[in-house]
C-alpha cells in the first residue's frame, strides 16, 4: 500500500522499492552507511544517500528485468544527471546551510529476477 494514498502499490512500484532495497543493502555490505531514502523535492528525488566515511553519496538505483535494450546503467542520462544534482544541493542546503560535506554521486544497476540473484553493478563517482 502506498502510505499517502492508500492504494496498492503499482508492480513496477514493488521492484522499484525491492531493488532500492536491495541497494541499500548491497551498499551497507560494502561499507557505508544509511542515511535516507526516497528524499523527496520539487526538483526530483534521490533514491538513496549513504555515508562513505565523512562523504555523502547521493545513490541513484535503476532496475531492469531484461538488459536485451540496454544495462541500468545506461538509462542515468545528462539530463537524469542534472536533476540529481539540482536535488542534491536543495538536499545540502536545508541540511548543511553553506557548509557541504564532501559528495559524491553513485549508481547502482541491478538486473534479473530481484527474487533470483540478481546481478548487482555499482559505480561509485559516476558523475559530478
Amino acid at each position: 500500500m502506498n502510505s499517502t494514498t492508500g492504494k496498492p502499490l503499482t508492480a513496477r512500484k514493488q521492484a522499484g522499492n525491492q531493488a532500492e532495497e536491495l541497494a541499500k543493502e548491497y551498499l551497507a555490505r560494502h561499507g557505508l552507511g544509511f542515511c535516507e531514502s526516497n528524499f523527496q523535492c520539487k526538483t526530483g528525488e534521490i533514491d538513496l544517500i549513504m555515508k562513505d566515511g565523512e562523504m555523502l553519496v547521493f545513490v541513484e538505483v535503476r532496475y531492469r528485468a531484461e538488459t536485451r535494450h540496454g544495462s541500468p546503467l545506461d538509462t542515468v542520462t545528462p539530463s537524469k544527471q542534472r536533476k540529481l544534482i539540482r536535488t542534491a544541493s536543495y538536499f545540502l542546503q536545508q541540511h548543511f546551510g553553506d557548509r557541504w560535506p564532501p559528495c559524491r554521486f553513485d549508481v547502482v544497476g541491478i538486473s534479473g529476477e530481484l527474487d533470483n540473484q540478481p546481478q548487482v553493478q555499482w559505480v561509485p563517482s559516476a558523475f559530478y
